[in-house]
């Protein structure tokens, strides 16, 4: 006999105004940083924020975050998520922690991904940030069919690669009908400490040009700095030294444009609903 059961579309999670994901074409661009360092300059700018780390293969939010307990099972069976610089952040790193690697088939990624959004006490929220998996595979799939997105911010290096992968992303959200909130330059340039040149590793704006190209809001560039990636390193991300210090000040302009093209965003859904 047939099942009569109609899978479920999309459904918005109580509470939360935005959900915002952070994605790249490839690995090691520094979206996990840069998402970490959005996170706590949202939250520093007085938003209540929560950060989903969906990165199954290699979750380093708890790293970043300095936060690895293993999070509470509320009496109501939800998950309470931990509390690091003002942030509520969930992650399998606290649930499998350690250098065990997660092997898994999409059916059971599709299960965490469902878990993480529905089963963890997010409270309200102003904004709900997921740090994609680099690549455009089946996370972004269990997202979409989960929770409607209120847009995707890509990643990318200016390097060739980098943005011939970045653009792909922008194709993988364009099909899901996820609204682009803006593309982040990141390792924009290398400032030498010594002669205080600006070195450009990865040649400076391709990912601004890429924007232009695709009539895309470009959000900022962070520079290719070690004191973001101790920082990271540490558990204490740099925008935690406020938009006042030179080498944060980015993270904060980069965080106001996500926020601001956010609501306007979910302004628009809302728009869209009542007429339909």
């Amino acid at each position: 006999m047939a099942h009569s059961h109609v899978p479920q579309g999309p459904t918005a999670l109580p509470g939360v105004a935005n959900v915002v994901a952070i994605g790249s074409g490839k690995g090691g661009v520094g979206k996990t940083t840069l998402t970490a360092n959005i996170a706590v300059a949202l939250a520093q700018l007085g938003f209540r924020v929560g950060l989903i780390d969906a990165d199954i293969y290699g979750p380093n939010i708890p790293l970043m975050f300095g936060s690895t307990q293993q999070p509470k099972v509320l009496p109501s069976n939800q998950i309470d998520p931990n509390l690091a610089h003002g942030v509520k952040v969930i992650s399998v790193g606290l649930i499998s922690p350690g250098d065990k690697p997660l092997v898994m088939r999409g059916p059971m990624l599709h299960q965490i991904i469902r878990q993480f959004l529905q089963q963890v006490e997010w409270g309200e929220l102003d904004f709900l940030l997921i740090d994609l998996p680099p690549g455009t595979g089946d996370v972004v799939i269990s997202l979409v069919q989960t929770v409607p997105l209120t847009g995707a911010v890509v990643v990318s290096t200016p390097s060739d690669v980098a943005l011939q992968d970045a653009r792909k992303a922008l194709e993988m959200f364009h099909q899901v009908n996820v609204p682009i909130l803006g593309i982040v330059e990141n390792m924009s340039h290398f400032t030498c400490p010594h002669c205080h040149q600006e070195i450009d590793i990865f040649s400076k704006g391709g990912a601004e040009r890429t924007a232009k190209q695709f009539n895309l809001p470009f959000l900022g560039s962070i520079e290719l700095d070690p004191e973001i990636r101790n920082g990271g390193d540490r558990g204490l991300p740099i925008a935690l030294a406020g938009k006042g210090s030179p080498k944060a000040a980015p993270f904060y302009e980069i965080a106001r444009q996500v926020a601001e093209r956010a609501q306007m965003q979910s302004e628009k859904q809302e728009d869209v609903f009542e007429i339909s």
